[in-house]
């Protein structure tokens, strides 16, 4: 995540950092994915990704991993090889953030082909956006320290 002010930036590295690590685990249990599985960093933007271990009907030989990014939130796709861009099979929309329930939900109605959330990017915000985005991860890094919901 980035932005712009000294003191934004300086909760983003911290607490808000902090929380995105809480965050990324509260979802990586609710969909059942291990923590070796999960990988999230804060650089000029924040991102997580969970390798899922289910696969969809349309893409049997292919694995999915399941992105989120500080912009549009989260998004299933189909790993791909590394020169490759993944293939985008649906964003969860709404919410940039939204509760680790509704994401298990969204990976689960996806895998049994019931279509949840939208094709295209959301743009639900911007890196530069002042907005609540660091306060609301800062509440995981403290009601979720270790991921535990």
């Amino acid at each position: 995540m980035r932005w712009d002010e000294g003191e934004m930036h300086s909760k983003l590295h911290g607490e808000a950092a902090r929380g995105l690590g809480g965050y990324v685990r509260a979802v990586a249990r609710e969909v059942g994915v291990s923590p070796e599985a999960i990988n999230y960093e804060v650089s000029d933007t924040a991102t997580a990704y969970l390798a899922l271990n289910r696969r969809t009907p349309n893409y049997p030989d292919r694995d999915l991993m399941l992105i989120w990014g500080e912009r549009d939130g989260w998004v299933v796709a189909v790993e791909t090889d590394p020169a490759e861009a993944p293939i985008v099979l649906a964003y969860l929309g709404r919410d940039v953030l939204p509760a680790p329930h509704a994401v298990a939900r969204f990976v689960t109605d996806l895998v049994a082909g019931r279509n949840p959330g939208q094709a295209t990017a959301p743009k639900l915000r911007f890196p530069s956006d002042r907005d609540d985005l660091a306060e609301r991860l800062a509440r995981y890094g403290v009601h979720y320290p270790d991921g535990l919901a």
